[in-house]
């Protein structure tokens, strides 16, 4: 899975439509394997990345839990303390 697209679930305050449109970019970037497309397949891209927005804005919002929301900083923070330990 690519590094770069972060969990969106489950958070306080919600993924905002910029970080789900960021994520979807991602990922077609890693399907693709294009950071850019072409000018031949601009369309293509574009059309792909507002698809997989779409879907991941349904699935973000159809999703229930449990669980409590998980706030980004402490996130952010043990992600941090993940990457320290594993690059020192």
């Amino acid at each position: 899975m690519c590094r770069n697209i972060k969990t969106l679930a489950n958070f306080a305050p919600p993924a905002t439509e910029d970080e789900i449109r960021a994520s979807a970019l991602q990922f077609v970037r890693k399907l693709s394997g294009a950071n850019r497309p072409s000018r031949a397949n601009e369309a293509a891209f574009i059309r792909a990345v507002d698809e997989v927005t779409a879907a991941a804005h349904r699935l973000l919002h159809s999703l229930t839990t449990n669980a409590p929301p998980r706030n980004r900083e402490d996130e952010a923070r043990k992600a941090q303390v993940r990457a320290h330990e594993r690059f020192g």
